[in-house]
């Protein structure tokens, strides 16, 4: 009888020893197949003894089962995740792979229910459950505030649901926005202003095309130039100060050079651009134009006393 139970207790200790070292092949592994597991393990443990290691760790929630094509894949959980789902039944599973495979997007309410093919009644339930034990949560879309998305807890939502460093509570942060545009353009405005400074000594035939090349700021100047005026509380991007660029460059107040940098990407720099000077009101005298001037004279059939577009340019 004490040799019985040694051995029933060898086996179990063997049985965790075995379901340590799958989990712990997942969590460096990422997604790996059943293939990959047994050439990983020991080749003394037989089959059978794989495939009750791997049910009990689906069961229990420390592994789920991808399918890509005909492989099956297995990939861990992460241990809040596992402990929250310790005891769940079948729908609230269910729900939270719906809801793992959106990522960062989300999901909507429709297509969970879509999926899921539970009722409205239940899927409520399921998902006020996984809420209520910080698994899932829930998001209004920056586009439409009536409809609300649900993605896992631990994942910081994609742009284009928020609506980024640009958006607070859904309302769109105009004032915030033109604040950084105009300290972006006041950076290039002074960087073309050291540029002419610089190349205003020199002799007249120096290179204008030179000078206008020195007035050029990359997009990561500028990002550097506004994270040290410490004027955005929300932390910004080099992506983020391009929209900014890119919009003042839609605007016509600076333009874009493409290039490419040291590894090959694409990359911006960006330039203000030269302001022209208003026109003169002489610049807009109907005269030089008007296919009669040659015949206009005083007291003729073309005169300029009598002329109606001669009367609307004094009058502007």
């Amino acid at each position: 009888m004490a040799v019985a139970e040694i051995v029933i207790k060898q086996e179990a200790a063997e049985a965790l020893d075995l379901e340590a070292n799958i989990v712990e092949l997942c969590q460096h592994g990422g997604e790996v197949s059943h293939d990959v597991i047994c050439r990983q393990l020991p080749q003394h443990v037989k089959p059978a003894r794989l495939a009750a290691a791997l049910n009990r760790l689906l069961s229990t929630g420390k592994l789920e089962v991808l399918k890509q094509g005909d492989v099956l894949l297995y990939r861990a959980k992460k241990a809040a995740v596992v402990g929250g789902l310790q005891g769940a039944d079948n729908e609230e599973k269910l729900i939270y792979q719906i809801i793992e495979q959106a990522h960062t997007k989300g999901i909507w309410m429709r297509d969970i229910r879509h999926q899921s093919g539970l009722n409205e009644v239940q899927m409520k339930k399921v998902l006020k459950t996984l809420e209520s034990k910080k698994i899932i949560k829930q998001l209004k879309c920056v586009g439409n505030q009536k409809k609300r998305v649900y993605m896992l807890f631990n994942l910081e939502p994609d742009q284009s649901v928020t609506g980024g460093p640009w958006f607070t509570d859904q309302d769109f942060e105009s004032e915030f926005v033109d604040v950084l545009m105009q300290q972006c353009f006041k950076f290039l405005q002074h960087a073309a202003e050291c540029a002419r400074v610089a190349y205003d000594g020199m002799a007249a035939d120096a290179n204008p095309i030179a000078q206008r090349s020195t007035a050029l700021r990359s997009t990561d100047k500028v990002w550097q130039f506004i994270n040290e005026l410490g004027i955005s509380k929300v932390k910004l991007t080099v992506e983020h100060i391009d929209m900014l660029l890119c919009a003042l460059m839609y605007d016509g107040k600076v333009e874009r050079i493409t290039g490419s940098n040291e590894d090959g990407k694409p990359s911006h720099q960006y330039r203000a651009r030269l302001t022209m000077p208003d026109a003169a009101g002489l610049m807009h005298v109907p005269c030089g134009s008007c296919p009669q001037v040659y015949s206009c004279c005083e007291g003729g059939a073309v005169s300029p006393s009598t002329c109606v577009y001669m009367k609307e340019w004094l009058e502007w």
